[in-house]
């Protein structure tokens, strides 16, 4: 007679003990794995959630996109770009980090919330590793993501730090911001799991946080909200633009910044790993050195030393010579930001390539190169400078390559034809001067043309424009301007022979520009002798 079969409900008798969690100690001599093995879990739970984020389609778009991003920073390539300021390079490198990170963000939240979203935590609960180990897996998952955008970030800065004309220095605390920021975002999303374990978290979170900083950037347009601005993983006023100014005047507390970042990261870490239960003393001693850190990040970045600090500005502003130093070129002096020294044999050039097209004692007569800024209106803000009226002196900005080249050599022509800068101002209507102030600084120019272009405001060869300068530039009228162009279409050696032999003539401010042609052996101009205001 066959045996009865059991009942489908009896139940099955183990056949042996459940697994022990990780976080109790093994007995002597059992089989239990160790320390370093219980790390090897977690590590290898990580790499397996790190693949799992990369074939996510919001990593991916947006890994690619920041590529795209970068390639393109990287080969769109202008004049100035051959004299690379390096205060500014590293914090360009932030421009894209955030866009990753909020992909990494959402994407971290949805791996941590995988388990409960497919039902499988009880499954997941059986397992020899504890809950707050598989939460510390999800947190070292996007480890790798914020090295990927810091490589990123150190090759744009190389590849621009490499330059011959590179300028200054940067700060590795800038360069961090990136990475820093998109491993805070891949945490927080892993903290959103645990705390509010919704899949609109994410979303709630970005529209608080920007929320947030729109009210800290009203707050520090009226100069209140300087502090708060630096608790936002990137500062509002990272991005760089306008005139470049010596490292020491940034104010930046980019170190600080750093520092309150890697903090801040780790204390979110920390209480991802708390509320899944990893109460250990490991993680309490973390979480307090964490704490420590953010809140020495938070002291060492807010304000400290303004009026030192805008006694420096001022300084720099209105007597730059106490902050420069000087070196001489062919009798000619050249001042500089210590950081510009390296700029000062490229002013050289072009005063020598100017100067050899000057008649009398223009041609040997010494001229003082001295770089100025204006941060009377703030730091980093596009400032227009003022006409120095000290004879023989020339302004030279903190840009330096493309379009301020030319105009570097128009101011140089304005003072060796002129005197000063401030007679140049508005001044030169119907006059030969302006005339041989655009021959001067044209006339050896590999492309005399399309430099001629570059240096008025309106981009062309005819009717009356404004011409660029470092300072306030002068009015070029319709007559002068086709007397200009019809020297540029004769031979150099012909022109500059009959600029030296009549430089008395062509400098005095009542030649007029149809004497200027006549003296200069082209066409004398039909247009009315009209300039733009």
């Amino acid at each position: 007679m066959s045996p009865t079969p059991a009942a489908p409900d009896a139940p099955v008798t183990p056949a042996g003990p459940p697994a022990a969690p990780l976080d109790e100690a093994p007995p002597s001599g059992s089989g239990q794995p160790d320390e370093r093995r219980r790390f090897g879990a977690v590590l290898a739970l990580a790499r397996f959630e790190t693949r799992e984020l990369l074939t996510q389609v919001q990593t991916l778009f947006f890994l690619a996109l920041c590529l795209v991003l970068v390639v393109v920073q990287m080969v769109r390539q202008e004049g100035m770009d051959d004299y690379p300021i390096l205060n500014m390079v590293d914090r360009q490198t932030q421009g894209v980090s955030p866009l990753f990170a909020l992909a990494v963000l959402v994407c971290a939240n949805a791996a941590a919330l995988r388990s409960r979203k497919h039902g499988t935590g009880h499954q997941l609960d059986v397992l020899p590793m504890d809950r707050w180990r598989r939460t510390l897996a999800h947190i070292l998952s996007v480890v790798p993501f914020a090295a990927l955008i810091g490589l990123l970030a150190l090759a744009q800065y190389w590849r621009e730090a490499l330059k011959p004309g590179a300028i200054g220095h940067g700060s590795l605390g800038e360069l961090a911001v990136g990475p820093l920021t998109v491993l805070l975002a891949g945490v927080v999303g892993v903290l959103l799991a645990r705390l509010i374990p919704l899949s609109f978290a994410p979303i709630l979170f970005v529209i608080v946080f920007y929320l947030a900083l729109v009210i800290a950037a009203d707050l520090a347009g009226q100069g209140k909200g300087w502090a708060w601005q630096w608790l936002s993983p990137v500062s509002l006023d990272s991005l760089p633009s306008g005139d470049p100014v010596p490292s020491d005047l940034l104010g930046r507390p980019a170190a600080w910044h750093a520092l309150y970042l890697l903090g801040l990261c780790a204390v979110v870490a920390c209480a991802a790993l708390l509320l899944s239960g990893g109460r250990t003393r490991a993680v309490k001693a973390a979480t307090a050195l964490a704490l420590a850190t953010t809140a020495v990040g938070v002291i060492g970045q807010a304000p400290r030393d303004a009026a030192a600090l805008d006694a420096a500005r001022k300084v720099a502003t209105e007597t730059p010579l106490k902050v420069q130093s000087c070196t001489r070129h062919d009798g000619s002096t050249y001042c500089s930001f210590p950081e510009w020294n390296g700029v000062r044999d490229d002013w050289a050039a072009v005063v020598r390539r100017v100067r050899s097209q000057a008649g009398g004692t223009a041609a040997t007569r010494p001229l003082t190169i001295r770089q100025r800024i204006d941060l009377s209106g703030g730091v980093e803000q596009d400032s227009s400078l003022t006409a120095l009226t000290t004879p023989d002196e020339v302004t030279v900005g903190t840009h330096w390559g493309g379009n301020r080249v030319p105009e570097f050599a128009v101011g140089v022509a304005s003072v060796l034809v002129a005197g000063t800068e401030d007679v140049t101002s508005g001044q030169l209507c119907g006059d030969a001067r302006a005339v041989t102030i655009m021959w001067l600084a044209l006339g050896t120019d590999p492309t005399p043309l399309a430099t001629f272009r570059d240096v008025r405001i309106d981009d062309s060869d005819h009717g009356s424009a404004a011409v660029l300068a470092p300072t306030s530039g002068f009015s070029l009228g319709a007559d002068q301007t086709t007397v200009v162009r019809e020297l540029l279409d004769r031979p150099r050696a012909e022109i500059t022979e009959r600029v030296k032999a009549h430089w008395t003539e062509l400098t005095s401010a009542s030649t007029t520009t149809v004497r200027a042609a006549e003296l200069l052996g082209v066409r004398a101009p039909k247009e009315a002798s009209t300039c733009e205001e």
